[in-house]
């Protein structure tokens, strides 16, 4: 992250008072305004000794209500729009955003733009949704998303654009993963091409929790609770059959983090396998066979294995779909025919359960600690628009919410470190090998 600059960009010079309550005062007991020199450090980690001075692209804008605003509330027209999978929270996400709109600001005039940014394309016809308190409060006892999804549609930067002037958008939220936070990135620069005051802030929403930068995105919490109820069902059935094997399947594209929670967090789990550590199914030191000592020594086993791993062997060409997605090969069904085939041909009977429930997880409501995430997310993007910053995401770092620009925390991915203490108490909470594979690096 050296060659970022996390410095936020702004629409223009802020006059007008807030018409929040809050002080300027330490210890009056008072809630404070958060000022543009309040910052978080991205490390934590020191050394001991003299520290050099922290360079601005070592911390980030804290996020917050500022005293003076950009826009003039009454005068805003704000859109919220939620793009890709579903993922838990997004109707609190949705909820949180009108609320302080509404009652913290009086802004009176947003709008839902409906499944995504195709709602914006005049080919699609969607139309729009009117949204108020009344409208959206009880939408987050809900899954899904009350204004819809979809993939695609966001390289039609023009027409988005188009549609933006013709709604006399102020500000739109973005609540969605990667693509969807490229696409508000493209959208915000069309923006100011046109010399439009556009506030573009985005709520990133990624399930498998693999944003750059950020400590989690919202949902993932509950995606592990949910993973941690399916590990126990498929547990009991392991144990209650002649060599018994529960084999989950959770999401992860490209990162564990799911996968590796789940196991933490359940203690029932005995394989986890995941896009970050290659292993070989087949040979001495290869998966099937670690499974067959489990089978021969405790006569059952469960596993979980993320939908990303071993993508670099069942693909053959690469695919994606209209979000810019790669196209993955189902490695829970290639596993669970592959276990299935190899000890049949050992003559060796085992009673294998297989559980795919991503898309029951996907759609759940959110737990109360995604619920109370959400809600502080969504408040966090209105006070940034209000000011008229633009090009960020909200984001929690070192526990504070801050401002994050897009650019810098769509540059990479977060990983599952093989080598740090998050595999490392996976290792000790599964008892498996730290390397299946025939031949280190292989």
């Amino acid at each position: 992250m050296a060659d970022f600059d996390f410095t936020i960009e702004e629409l223009g010079k802020r006059n007008i008072k807030s018409p929040i309550a809050m002080s300027t005062v330490q210890g009056d007991n008072v809630v404070n305004y958060v000022t543009d020199d309040e910052f978080v450090r991205y490390r934590m980690d020191v050394k001991p000794g003299a520290q050099p001075a922290v360079k601005r692209n070592e911390v980030f804008e804290m996020a917050g209500p500022r005293e003076m605003l950009y826009f003039q509330p009454a005068h805003v027209h704000a859109g919220i729009v939620t793009c890709g999978g579903l993922c838990p929270g997004l109707n609190d996400v949705i909820r949180a955003i009108v609320r302080c709109l509404w009652y913290r600001y009086g802004v009176q005039r947003i709008t839902g733009i409906r499944f995504g940014y195709k709602g914006f394309l005049p080919e699609y016809q969607y139309g729009v949704t009117k949204l108020d308190p009344d409208t959206v409060d009880d939408i987050h006892k809900l899954g899904g998303t009350f204004l819809g999804s979809a993939r695609g549609g966001g390289k039609e930067v023009s027409k988005i654009v188009d549609a933006m002037e013709q709604l006399n958008l102020n500000i739109l939220f973005t609540i969605g993963g990667d693509g969807t936070q490229r696409g508000s990135l493209e959208i915000a620069e069309e923006i100011d091409a046109r010399r439009l005051k556009i506030a573009m802030v985005g709520i990133p929403k990624t399930v498998d929790n693999d944003f750059a930068l950020i400590q989690r995105s919202f949902g993932f919490d509950t995606a592990v609770a949910r993973a941690v109820e399916t590990v126990a069902a498929a547990h009991i059935e392991a144990k209650s059959a002649i060599n018994g094997v529960g084999l989950v399947k959770v999401m992860g594209r490209e990162s564990g983090f799911i996968a590796v929670h789940t196991a933490l967090a359940s203690h029932d789990v005995n394989f986890v396998l995941i896009p970050e550590v290659p292993f070989n199914l087949e040979g001495y030191n290869g998966f099937l066979s670690y499974l067959e000592k489990r089978l021969l020594s405790r006569r059952h086993a469960v596993i979980v294995v993320a939908e990303g791993a071993m993508q670099d062997q069942l693909l053959s060409e690469k695919k994606f779909d209209a979000g810019g997605n790669l196209k993955m090969a189902d490695v829970g069904t290639y596993l669970r025919d592959r276990i299935i085939q190899y000890f049949n041909e050992r003559k060796f009977e085992i009673n294998l359960k297989y559980i795919d429930p991503s898309y029951m997880i996907r759609s759940a409501p959110a737990d109360p600690g995604d619920s109370i995430y959400c809600e502080r997310l969504g408040n966090a993007a209105v006070h940034a628009a209000m000011a008229g910053k633009t090009k960020l995401i909200i984001g929690l770092v070192n526990n504070e919410f801050v401002h994050v620009p897009i650019k810098a925390v769509i540059s990479s991915r977060n990983h599952v470190d093989p080598e740090g203490s998050l595999w490392r108490d996976t290792l000790d909470a599964t008892h498996q090998p730290a390397l299946m594979v025939n031949q280190f690096g292989a």
